[in-house]
């Protein structure tokens, strides 16, 4: 019988698993609990993985969305009509979103006026991540904590 850590881990690669196949420009369908996902969210899917939007609280999400002029160092301004599609849906399906089942575990650990803008800030996360070498991620193909893909979906990362 697995325990829990493996069943967990499981899961992530699963709620991976989805979020891949809706980044970097891939055609986007709809979220676990047959949400459609917004077309819009392929702006997103143009510079990066299409995070599930699970991972985090709906303030994070909408703190993400309010500085698009500053976004971790880029300029990914949206249309009005656009943003406002994209903060529905991640409102609506975020970890403590109306529309999210099973949502709440990714909010252990963060304190309720905590607003984190980094899923690798997250509790879960971390929690997932801690036999992994992250100090040396920069030195394989991986590069970042943030790439999901490069570990989780071959890339794979030395945990030495």
């Amino acid at each position: 019988m697995l325990g829990a850590r493996p069943l967990a881990g499981l899961a992530m690669l699963g709620l991976v698993a989805v979020a891949a196949g809706a980044g970097a420009g891939r055609a986007l369908g709809t979220q676990s609990g047959g949400n459609q996902v917004p077309a819009a969210l392929k702006e997103c899917g143009a510079c990066h993985m299409v995070y599930p939007p699970q991972f985090m609280p709906r303030r994070s999400w909408l703190a993400l969305l309010g500085k698009l002029d500053d976004h971790f160092g880029e300029i990914a301004t949206l249309p009005e009509a656009k943003s406002a599609e994209i903060a529905a849906f991640l409102e609506a399906n975020a970890a403590d979103g109306p529309e999210t089942t099973g949502g709440r575990r990714f909010l252990r650990g963060v304190p309720a006026d905590a607003t984190p803008l980094r899923i690798t800030e997250m509790p879960w996360w971390i929690g997932a991540h801690e036999e992994v070498n992250l100090a040396g991620i920069r030195s394989t193909s991986v590069k970042t904590a943030s790439n999901c893909q490069g570990c989780h979906l071959g890339g794979g990362a030395s945990e030495d």
